[in-house]
């Protein structure tokens, strides 16, 4: 709901339990009033009604108080806007008029404009509501005639974002590296600026475009936490401003400097990713349940319907691979429940190696004589789908596309082009380039019956040059519009197609990839133990129906050889979307049936773990971890412990999103729990020893007398 002042200057967006405020000021200032628990309209005008605080000549009223404040006048924040053009730089606009629209809460939209004289450029901020979650974003637009000079965008974020008042502020972001993705750390914030992001050309796996702050010591499930999300695939930075009166600002978008972003010609516009808030009272737990109801209503395609049981061939065989092998594969996946059956790397092109065949995405002779459709024919007979990996954006300097086009790879004039992993980044800001993928990926998805895709993405941008161009600064952000066009132009001529993300594992998620992709492969780290604390905070932003998570191989061959139960693999991975990695071939017969008596409960509680709330019960940093998942009248719990000391028993789980009035019956001992008792005395769990794993189910069958 958006709700207009009476003299159409403050406006008031409202979501079930949240507002945000911003009042326009006589001197065309937008300015911030209030973000937070819902308020009233006259709140929001008894807040515009404050005065500034006065001004000096060493510091701006405006300072902390706008909505996006621009590069130029009384401001010495950091710009959201920088705009360069005929000598002048900085911005200076007068507001032109406010468009609200949607008659639903969920589509509601405020658009502000405004417009720079002297560069003659519009500039149209953007506020939607999602429920709780407001997205934002500015349009940019080059008004001039078509004889007037271009533009530079040296910067362009997508919003700022204001937070209230407070005498101490916390930030909680996710950290990593290539298989240490998504780990959580908190710490205090102090005056100056402390800034995340990537410039790596794709959204990496140093940092996910996330932060969430709290000032008030939140927990798991009370207080207020204020959290912001970006969604860009690209280059991007965050960065969290406490100014020198205490004022905290956030402001993030895609690149992660200001040398320049687009070169606007007349008519021209840029349109920067949506940079999405929520504001939530019910702590970390609530303010994750509500990033994931978010995304699952608006960003995720499809993502009502649950995910299939993966098996993905990679770790079994690596670049060794036959059809006949895979066939052989198949067949001990399906006897295992198997849903859909992934053939990994080297199937292309002369791909024996990780030093050739990438950019001929058609199958290698040798190994798949008559292609993949006898191998796909197969693998449908045995009741799966039948999906490919392709690594589409890289090029191996041995192979027939780099001997033909050359220049078609990023590269600076003069220097030398630097390969990581073998391989050199094709440029997807040539229109040839993008023509040339979209005739080979759709000419193989329409060669046999391909029901799911693997994109992976394997190095970062190092040589982001493009020879010849007259702005070749712009190929970062050129770059991620064009993935975007070509998994768009993909989807749409094969519908039945899903996607999953992937870069090194966990190196390209965010909400700009997802809603274009149905999955996500969190981490090349598939140790059990490793895992749980890599998807406890991943799940701080992101729901489990996008989190794929293997059952490889013990001890674990791909990177410390730590060995675990069967037991103990399958509990972790059935947090998210489940799938098997492992050398089949190698499992015996006992491992293959118990295997099999895994996959099947995963398939009963599926819809539970990958649609329900999720509630986490208690961190990795303890001995004990564990996760809920309530959807409806079901519930179900995943206990995982580390190492048992001294012979005592581990703490008992207290429950969350239960009715205290109602009883739960366990669906594996027929026991019946009253609600009231889950939820305040906890759950005995009977772990023992180490790397100890269960898996408990309720179900609400009645009010507890």
């Amino acid at each position: 709901m958006i709700e207009v002042g009476e003299d159409g200057r403050t406006w008031l967006l409202s979501g079930p339990t949240s507002s945000y405020a911003l009042r326009l000021t006589d001197d065309d200032e937008l300015l911030h009033l209030h973000w937070g628990p819902r308020i009233a309209p006259a709140d929001a005008e008894a807040l515009a009604a404050e005065p500034l605080p006065a001004e000096w000549a060493f510091e701006s009223r405006l300072d902390g108080r706008e909505e996006y404040p621009a590069e130029g006048g009384r401001r010495f924040v950091r710009p959201a806007l920088s705009v360069r053009g005929a000598g002048v730089r900085g911005s200076e606009w007068r507001f032109s008029g406010a468009q609200t629209s949607g008659a639903q809460a969920e589509d509601d939209e405020l658009r502000l404009r405004f417009t720079d004289a002297v560069h003659q450029l519009g500039i149209t901020l953007v506020y939607r509501s999602r429920g709780d979650v407001i997205e934002r974003f500015a349009v940019l637009r080059h008004e001039g005639p078509p004889d007037a000079p271009e533009l530079e965008l040296l910067r362009a974020d997508s919003a700022t974002w204001t937070l209230p008042t407070r005498e101490r502020w916390r930030l909680s972001q996710l950290h990593g590296r290539w298989a240490a993705e998504s780990r959580l750390v908190r710490s205090e914030i102090t005056y100056g600026e402390q800034v995340i992001g990537s410039r790596r050309g794709h959204t990496g796996h140093q940092h996910l475009p996330w932060v969430a702050l709290d000032a008030e010591g939140a927990t798991e499930e009370h207080g207020e936490v204020y959290s912001c999300a970006l969604a860009w695939s690209g280059s991007w930075r965050i960065a969290v401003s406490q100014l020198p009166d205490g004022a905290v600002q956030i402001t993030g978008g895609s690149g992660h400097d200001d040398s320049g972003q687009e070169l606007l010609a007349p008519g021209a516009e840029m349109v920067t990713p949506v940079f999405a808030g929520l504001w939530s009272d019910g702590g970390f737990g609530g303010a994750s349940r509500a990033w994931h109801a978010y995304q699952r209503a608006h960003v995720i395609p499809d993502a009502d319907e649950p995910r299939p049981v993966l098996y993905n061939s990679w770790e079994a065989t690596g670049f060794d691979i036959s059809e006949e092998q895979q066939r052989a594969l198949a067949g001990r996946a399906a006897a295992m429940g198997v849903e859909l059956f992934v053939v990994d790397d080297a199937w292309f092109g002369r791909r024996v190696s990780d030093r050739a065949g990438l950019g001929d995405w058609t199958p290698n002779p040798d190994r798949f004589p008559s292609g993949l459709k006898p191998l796909a024919d197969d693998v449908h007979a045995l009741g799966m789908r039948f999906g490919i990996w392709v690594e589409p954006e890289m090029v191996n300097p041995d192979s027939d596309l780099y001997r033909a086009h050359p220049d078609w790879v990023q590269h600076q004039p003069g220097r030398r082009r630097t390969e990581f992993r073998n391989q050199l980044v094709l440029n997807l800001a040539r229109a040839d380039v993008q023509e040339y993928l979209w005739e080979q990926l759709d000419a193989l998805l329409s060669s046999a019956p391909i029901d799911y895709v693997k994109w992976d993405f394997n190095r970062c941008f190092t040589d982001a040059g493009w020879p010849g161009d007259d702005y070749p600064q712009r190929i970062w952000n050129a770059h991620v519009h064009a993935l975007y066009g070509l998994l768009d132009r993909l989807r749409a001529a094969h519908p039945t197609v899903a996607f999953e993300s992937c870069s090194g594992g966990g190196g390209r998620i965010d909400l700009g990839i997802l809603s274009r992709t149905d999955q996500v492969w969190t981490s090349d780290n598939t140790d059990p133990l490793d895992r749980i604390a890599i998807q406890h905070g991943f799940s701080q932003l992101h729901p489990a129906r996008i989190m794929a998570a293997w059952v490889t191989d013990s001890p674990n061959t791909q990177l410390n050889g730590r060995a675990s139960s069967l037991r103990f693999r399958f509990v972790s991975a059935m947090a998210g979307v489940l799938g098997i990695g492992g050398d089949l071939t190698q499992w015996g017969a006992e491992e293959l049936a118990e295997a099999g008596e895994w996959v099947s409960l995963y398939k009963e509680i599926r819809p539970v773990v990958q649609l329900g709330d999720l509630y986490r019960l208690r961190p990795p940093s303890q001995a004990l971890s564990a996760v809920q998942y309530v959807h409806g009248d079901e519930t179900v719990v995943l206990a995982l412990l580390r190492a048992q000391a001294y012979g005592e028993e581990p703490p008992r789980l207290r429950l969350r999103g239960l009715d205290p009035t109602a009883a739960y019956v366990c669906r594996s001992t027929g026991a019946v729990h009253r609600g009231a008792v889950l939820l305040h005395h906890g759950l005995r769990t009977g772990l023992r020893g180490d790397l100890d794993a269960a898996v408990f189910r309720f179900r609400r069958v009645r009010p507890a007398p």
